[in-house]
């Protein structure tokens, strides 16, 4: 168990990385289905009362969905482009730090929205449900929560594929020394 811990942990980033990927799908899919059953629960009230609004609801009750969905695409980046897709794992234990770091931030952001924008999907739902006409409208109100989501999922494709470039992560030490710290050559 020592030599699988000190295989996949200190002399690789391969753990890191997988429970990366597990923490961003688990974290946004758990808040797709939060945000889904909040959204769900509203629409469910409208539609007793007027269920020709079938349509319109179904799209604000499937907003909040969409960061599962930002989540999966997170973890499937993470494998593409760390090696575990193909069976070549070839990080160092600091850039699968990295990684599991974003991941952990990319899924707090993603649960957190889900849920965020339920609540907005909730507020349009209400004003559907009062006054159909205002439905295109409406459903402006959850999509600018949508905004950060996305941003979250952009920032993360960037910072993976930054660290996992050909070559990996380095560090460049600077030319010249510190005052008074002599520089070995």
């Amino acid at each position: 168990m020592v030599e699988l811990l000190k295989l996949y942990f200190v002399q690789s980033g391969f753990g890191w990385v997988v429970i990366g990927a597990i923490v961003v799908v688990t974290l946004s899919c758990l808040g797709s289905a939060k945000g889904i059953w909040i959204a769900s629960s509203q629409a469910a009230g409208v539609l007793s009362e007027k269920p020709e609004l079938f349509g319109k609801m179904l799209v604000l009750m499937a907003l909040p969905g969409t960061q599962g969905f930002y989540g999966f695409i997170g973890a499937i980046m993470i494998a593409l482009r760390t090696g575990i897709i193909i069976g070549n794992i070839n990080i160092s234990p600091t850039v699968g730090v990295s990684i599991l770091l974003i991941a952990i931030c990319m899924g707090i952001v993603e649960y957190i929205t889900a849920i965020v924008q339920a609540k907005a999907a909730t507020a349009a739902i209400n004003l559907t449900g009062k006054q159909p006409e205002e439905g295109g409208r409406a459903i402006l109100i959850p999509a600018l929560v949508e905004t950060y989501a996305v941003i979250a999922l952009l920032i993360s494709i960037l910072l993976i594929t930054w660290l996992t470039k050909e070559g990996g992560l380095s560090f460049t030490p600077p030319m010249r020394a510190f005052p008074g710290i002599e520089q070995s050559q």
